[in-house]
């Protein structure tokens, strides 16, 4: 199995120094990033149909910076003001430091994981448990961090602020890699949604995550790399284990 051309479903690197290019240049093969899905926001007048009133609240739980944007974005369109008391947890100390891009850092009540991890938040918010608390999320939220939550006597009102849609394929757009990147089941919702009669063959897929692996068997489809594992931390060092035996020789 000769690997030539890799597609990788995410935004290109804003870094010359991202690993991906490293493989590139030590295999000799070109690699694509495209995403197969991307994210929109909801409108003002979707988001009004969930009633869910912004202003009511004194708190906000952001994962992501792409919650970050939504939040503050919807707020503008509806013209609603952030109270300087508004207390926001974070599961990044990256999303914390990105709230600097809408706010006063220092004016704001602005708690982090030291994990990445929702759970690492409890103690903290259990101290502002008199707090109304908004959890800023997505589409394809499947509700586990809100029933975290909800166990630990944390009371919070999930607000979808965002959507995952397929991005899809043009007619003219070429489809002949060797090789392809998933890095959410969404993504493998797309590739089938863009290529309803797509046969695998030789073409070798990497999963990033149980939940990508689980999506892309599920599909009746083959899993050649499987990321991350304990040899391999990251995607790229997966697909550069699996190109030194693909492409040797």
């Amino acid at each position: 199995m000769k690997i030539k051309k890799i597609l990788v479903s995410q935004p290109k690197p804003a870094s010359e120094k991202s690993p991906y290019f490293d493989l590139a240049e030590k295999y000799g093969v070109e690699i694509v990033f495209r995403p197969f899905i991307k994210v929109e926001g909801l409108s003002a007048k979707e988001f009004r149909q969930q009633k869910v009133n912004i202003a009511d609240f004194t708190a906000v739980i952001f994962t992501a910076k792409t919650a970050v944007d939504h939040f503050f974005r919807l707020c503008e369109e509806m013209r609603i003001s952030i109270p300087a008391t508004m207390k926001y947890f974070c599961t990044s100390e990256t999303i914390a430091n990105y709230l600097q891009k809408y706010i006063v850092y220092r004016k704001r009540k602005i708690f982090a994981s030291k994990t990445g991890k929702l759970a690492d938040l409890l103690p903290t918010m259990q101290k502002h448990k008199n707090e109304k608390i908004l959890f800023a999320v997505s589409d394809v939220n499947n509700g586990a961090e809100a029933s975290v939550l909800a166990e630990n006597k944390i009371i919070t009102t999930p607000a979808v602020m965002y959507r995952t849609v397929s991005n899809d394929f043009g007619p003219d757009e070429a489809f002949d890699y060797d090789m392809l990147a998933f890095f959410s089941p969404q993504g493998i919702e797309a590739l089938l949604k863009n290529f309803p009669d797509f046969k695998q063959g030789d073409i070798a897929i990497a999963a990033f995550g149980p939940a990508t692996v689980k999506s892309v068997e599920d599909a009746g489809l083959r899993v050649d790399v499987v990321a991350p594992t304990p040899e391999a931390p990251s995607m790229p060092a997966a697909m550069d284990l699996f190109l030194a035996k693909a492409n040797e020789g």
